[in-house]
């Protein structure tokens, strides 16, 4: 028995099997029927535009309302530690005044660093007055706010979703006074 002849017919074989199962499906064109099913299966992997653009049924509790200029408030919903180390505050940015408002650039704060990067919520403190303090809004290595950028200006009665991303404090501190530039201070509980 040749081995080279043997493995020249497994190869052979190999690809007309291969050729067979190709060209049987390309010569068949769906039916008519089977185009909708189709469709319906694309359709269920992505939300209808509808399902998209509702809120989500609950509604976030907010914390804290802090309160800025020309009608600018922000929504604390949440501040959470994680096991990395970090301290997340994620909250709604609303315009509660009947016209357009530009967002004051000083929110983005004053370090070089922060300010070539554009409108943020880069200026945000937390202050701990038990542990004597500051924590600044966390960068990355190029300088950008770990925190929602491009903010520049909000519709009457508009809302944006924020963020901002801070050291964690010691897990014994359970409250710090939150600021940002141009809004009042506040105080805010941590769990």
């Amino acid at each position: 028995m040749n081995v080279s002849y043997v493995r020249g017919g497994f190869i052979a074989l190999a690809i007309t099997a291969s050729l067979a199962v190709a060209g049987c499906g390309a010569d068949v064109e769906p039916k008519a029927a089977d185009k909708p099913a189709t469709t319906t299966a694309k359709q269920s992997q992505q939300p209808a535009p509808a399902e998209a653009e509702q809120p989500s049924e609950e509604p976030m509790e907010t914390l804290v309302l802090v309160k800025g200029r020309k009608g600018v408030e922000l929504a604390i919903q949440s501040a959470e530690r994680d096991a990395g180390g970090f301290l997340t505050i994620r909250g709604r940015l609303t315009n509660s005044s009947g016209s357009a408002v530009t967002l004051p650039a000083e929110m983005r704060g004053d370090e070089t660093e922060v300010v070539k990067h554009g409108k943020s919520l880069g200026g945000a403190t937390l202050i701990d007055s038990v542990g004597k303090k500051r924590y600044y809004v966390l960068r990355d290595t190029d300088g950008r706010p770990l925190t929602t950028t491009n903010l520049d200006s909000l519709g009457p009665g508009k809302s944006t979703a924020v963020f901002m991303q801070f050291p964690a404090p010691p897990a014994t501190t359970t409250e710090v006074s939150f600021q940002l530039p141009t809004f009042e201070p506040a105080t805010l509980k941590l769990s």
